[in-house]
């Protein structure tokens, strides 16, 4: 039987599970979208921006499990989707992006730039940051070329892939028994595999022998499908556990041995137990920077380090460091563990002199302190997000942009057992909010969720409220109004001795009036500018039925913290601090009495 390549493309997303797809129509990829609209099992939703696809089926599949496809046009239409798809590269989030181009003919391999118009070489501009890209240039190819990229996105550390499809390749008609399969073959290390019972009672001797234990849990675990088993593990094995931020809804945020989020914008109580530590386990997290500080050397200083992940590379980044690496699934990992501590199980209350001064670490240095407090009449939006936790519902979903919405939220926001909490951790591009809810919500069969954005942000995609209001979806959105780009207003404090460019409405960029943009789209709204409005109008707003967006203002110079930043002394020299020193700097007693070696040289210094 004849079949049209692109019907074949339709039905190989329809066999795989995939019922929602993101994508903008054009000339190149016509073919593509016809036969998706033919397709009763599956949905093309129509986003306004490239970007907004790519990022959309991130957050579909961090909210379902379910990888899905971008359907993208040539030229701009491509090339405007690359953001997304290096979002995904950083996150290690599986999921395919197909695009269209010019007649096959016309984009040899040559030095000519163009043909005609908006053909180019999008498979090869892409290869750096995705796993593999491909252009199918035979009709006979276009299903094996899916399999074998849909196979490589999720095979090991996960992430994007994308095929390009020229128009007349999509329109070819080839009898179906012509077309060629992928068959593959598992790349799974199996003779790490076999290693691993000898590997992990390695492990499990640290753990035994050492005192003052941590474990870091990252969101490897919940990629390789082993959160189930981290309840089990924090049972049987009482140390105390930090998450990283990708990971913070794998874990009660109330569990009695959780200790938050360390890092240069970490809790302080979580840095100082992460830096007194004697050994630290960390898996599937890949330790970036904005965890660990700019000096590998600094970290956990008495401590040893083991990491577990599955990209070795990400094992060599800091090698002289860690004194044992283990290339490794998240989950096979775990489960060994498990089997390890079953046959030989911990002795009960063998931490209990370090879980008690975590205990104390916590109740001394609380997530919102007096570092929090209102200033110049706004509210503070650390405090914000206190008062927000009181107010989510057993299922909520809550995705992020960047700037405020990252910080607070990810330093002060309580998830419990049914909720999410998502965002871009590695490239944390601006604009990722509205699309990143958009995907939850398709994720979650039209489902409510809660955006927490920015001023700034929201102007990056605000095309997509259209998107929202298009298909009715109930996504609640909270804009922290700060005047522009707060973050690096106070680069620009450090950097440019607080000369302003091109962060605010005296520097050349202004925001609009958001409850005006909410009318716009048909949607309610509310601006919360004091206290005694917050509560009221907060669960008159999560209680909306429909799309909404409730505007706070903060202080334009409201300070993050507690962070990592640098010392300035009186004579006008810098000193870059130790992670657990975080500003604003608490008194040198109070920093000496709370590092069980001592302060490191550096904290000496620093005058607060």
């Amino acid at each position: 039987m004849m079949i049209k390549v692109s019907d074949a493309i339709a039905t190989f997303l329809e066999k795989n599970g995939m019922t929602h797809l993101f994508g903008i129509i054009g000339a190149g990829n016509v073919h593509i979208f016809d036969s998706v609209y033919q397709n009763e099992a599956l949905q093309m939703v129509c986003v306004h921006h490239e970007q907004a696809a790519c990022m959309a089926m991130q957050t579909y599949y961090r909210a379902c499990n379910k990888v899905t496809a971008s359907i993208l046009t040539t030229g701009a239409g491509s090339s405007n989707g690359i953001t997304g798809v290096l979002s995904a590269w950083a996150d290690s989030i599986p999921c395919l992006v197909i695009s269209g181009n010019e007649n096959s003919k016309y984009i040899p391999d040559n030095k000519l730039r163009m043909y005609g118009v908006q053909g180019y070489d999008s498979s090869l501009m892409v290869e750096s940051i995705t796993k593999y890209a491909v252009r199918v240039m035979d009709p006979k190819m276009a299903v094996y070329e899916l399999e074998k990229a849909l196979w490589i996105a999720l095979d090991q550390r996960p992430g994007p892939c994308w095929i390009d499809v020229p128009m007349n390749i999509q329109s070819s008609f080839i009898e179906e028994s012509e077309l060629l399969h992928f068959i593959p073959e598992s790349l799974t290390n199996n003779e790490v595999k076999s290693e691993l019972p000898k590997v992990v009672s390695s492990v499990l001797d640290e753990l035994v022998t050492a005192e003052r234990p941590v474990i870091w849990l990252g969101h490897g675990i919940k990629l390789a499908g082993g959160e189930s088993l981290i309840k089990e593990l924090m049972d049987k094995l009482p140390a105390a556990y930090l998450v990283s931020w990708a990971g913070i809804d794998m874990v009660d945020s109330d569990h009695p041995l959780l200790y938050g989020r360390a890092g240069v914008y970490g809790q302080r109580a979580a840095n100082f137990i992460l830096q007194n530590c004697d050994y630290l386990l960390a898996i599937g997290t890949r330790l970036a920077i904005p965890q660990v500080g700019y000096d590998i050397t600094e970290l956990t200083r008495d401590a040893k380090i083991t990491v577990v992940d599955i990209d070795k590379t990400e094992l060599e980044k800091y090698s002289a460091r860690y004194n044992t690496t283990i290339c490794a699934d998240a989950k096979d990992f775990i489960s060994e563990l498990l089997q390890a501590i079953n046959t030989t199980p911990i002795q009960s209350g063998i931490y209990t002199n370090w879980i008690n001064r975590c205990n104390k670490y916590k109740a001394d240095f609380p997530w919102v302190d007096k570092e929090h407090a209102d200033t110049n009449g706004f509210i503070n939006s650390y405090r914000f997000m206190q008062r927000l936790n009181d107010h989510f519902k057993p299922d909520q979903i809550v995705v992020t942009d960047m700037g405020t919405a990252l910080l607070s939220g990810h330093q002060v926001l309580k998830i419990k057992p049914g909720q999410r909490l998502m965002t871009s951790t590695g490239l944390g591009e601006m604009g990722y909010g509205l699309p990143a809810a958009i995907g939850a919500s398709f994720a979650t069969n039209m489902g409510e969720v809660l955006c927490l954005n920015c001023d700034g942000g929201m102007m990056l995609n605000l095309q997509e409220l259209q998107t929202i209001a298009h298909y009715n979806l109930p996504i609640k959105i909270i804009v922290f109004n700060n005047d522009g780009y707060l973050m690096i207003k106070h680069t620009q404090k450090n950097v440019a001795q607080g000369r302003y460019a091109g962060v605010d409405k005296n520097s050349g960029v202004s925001c609009p009036d958001f409850s005006r943009v909410a009318y716009a789209f048909n949607f309610p709204s509310w601006q919360i500018r004091i206290w005694e409005d917050c509560d009221t109008m907060i669960d008159e707003f999560m209680n909306c039925k429909t799309a909404a967006i409730c505007e706070v203002f903060m202080d334009p110079e409201q300070f993050f913290v507690p962070k990592l930043g640098l010392s300035v002394q009186k004579d006008g020299s810098l000193i870059s601090p130790p992670l657990e020193d975080l500003s604003p700097f608490l008194d040198r007693e109070t920093m000496e009495k709370n590092m069980l070696s001592g302060m490191h040289p550096k904290s000496k210094k620093i005058q607060p």
